[in-house]
């Protein structure tokens, strides 16, 4: 997927209304107060790749993530970026974390975060993911 679509899904996003009930939406999923989109990749990729293809898809991801983040900067300004680890230990410990930070938490290390008029959009990459995140739930 190109930079070009990326930004077409965000800004598809952006301007979508919430489910009222959490679950699958033609994009990634979804649910009250929430979007997730995964833009490139997933578990299943990298689970019959040998070493030098899973070594290239996790290459061309962490280009993509550089290369929209660098349009976003420009379009928003710098990020905040927001380091999830905390927020990862503190779902092992049983303590409630709202979606879509609980999924973020348990997906992403750290995601790169923009506040646009009510909504807050979060982009962050794994070595297999790379998720956008728009919603109105303040961050953890």
């Amino acid at each position: 997927m190109t930079t070009a679509r990326h930004l077409d899904m965000i800004d598809l996003l952006r301007s979508r209304e919430f489910p009222a009930e959490p679950g699958p939406a033609d994009v990634g999923t979804a649910g009250p107060g929430f979007h997730i989109a995964e833009l490139n990749g997933h578990f299943g990729d990298c689970a019959d790749a040998d070493e030098g293809d899973e070594g290239t898809k996790a290459a061309q991801r962490a280009a993509e993530h550089e290369a929209l983040l660098r349009v976003l900067t420009k379009r928003w300004g710098e990020a905040d970026v927001l380091s999830l680890f905390s927020t990862s230990l503190r779902a092992a410990a049983d303590e409630p974390i709202l979606e879509p930070w609980l999924r973020l938490s348990a997906t992403v290390p750290d995601v790169s975060l923009w506040r646009i008029e009510d909504r807050w959009i979060a982009v962050g990459a794994s070595e297999v993911q790379l998720l956008v995140v728009v919603t109105e739930i303040d961050p953890p």
